[in-house]
């Protein structure tokens, strides 16, 4: 996935600036976190600023924005000066893109939480953020449906795969003993998932619908899994009107 990877849970960048060894490439990432935090705490930042406040040197302060450059979460700026400028040209200073800035949790989830719970109380229920879960994911997957379709059948979970991971899901598609699994390793709503599974259950049945097979929900990183997991069987190419029930979709199943 090209662009902003995912800031959140702890602050933390995940998956940015990946290097061949995972223990480096840990370092790397915890690192360029401090650094793209900074910028958020303090606002647009130049190079010195950042390596005084982060106590490390300026040429790797350089190296990690030329990755957070890269990946658009942060931009060069030319800095303001204020009053009288002095010789030469003033030092570039960094700041967030929108997208490295939304990448960053900022109360949404708090926002979108209260809202779902009002719509319980004040809107019908159960029934009623079922209902809003359910148009949620079908609005979104109109891009999705072009892109399974337009594939062959063997290789529409791995189309699928694609579109999820084209809107932040980080999704892989991967061959499992009867069928195959589809793997979400970032979930943008875990966090309201957690108290409202419906989301997770209206995502599985779009799942089924898009594919044209029942699927089945085997983890969810709402639950406290590290990857959303959703089993395809193999050879079921038979549209299906009814999904995956609601006792296993978005819930554990053990």
């Amino acid at each position: 996935m090209s662009g902003v990877e995912e800031l959140r849970n702890n602050d933390v960048v995940k998956n940015v600036g990946e290097a061949p060894q995972e223990e480096l490439a840990t370092g790397e990432r915890s690192t360029r976190n401090r650094v793209a935090r900074s910028i958020l705490d303090h606002g647009p930042s130049t190079v010195a600023e950042l390596a005084q406040r982060l106590g490390l040197t300026q040429a790797a302060v350089r190296r990690h924005l030329d990755s957070l450059v890269q990946e658009n979460v942060v931009e060069p700026r030319e800095q303001r000066v204020y009053g009288s400028r002095g010789r030469g040209r003033p030092a570039k200073a960094f700041a967030l893109t929108d997208c490295g800035r939304d990448a960053f949790d900022q109360s949404y989830d708090k926002l979108a939480a209260e809202a779902l719970r009002w719509i319980a109380r004040n809107a019908g229920g159960e029934a009623a953020v079922a209902e809003f879960a359910r148009e949620r994911i079908e609005a979104q997957a109109e891009a999705y449906r072009e892109v399974v379709e337009a594939a062959d059948p063997e290789g529409r979970a791995e189309a699928l795969a694609k579109a999820l991971s084209a809107d932040g899901y980080a999704a892989t598609a991967r061959s499992a003993p009867v069928g195959e699994q589809l793997c979400q390793h970032h979930c943008p709503v875990a966090h309201v998932a957690e108290q409202f599974p419906q989301l997770c259950e209206a995502e599985t049945e779009i799942f089924a619908r898009l594919l044209g097979t029942h699927v089945q929900r085997l983890a969810t990183i709402a639950h406290g899994d590290g990857v959303c997991t959703t089993f395809i069987p193999r050879g079921s190419g038979t549209q299906t009107t009814h999904t995956a029930s609601a006792s296993t979709a978005g819930r554990n199943p053990a």
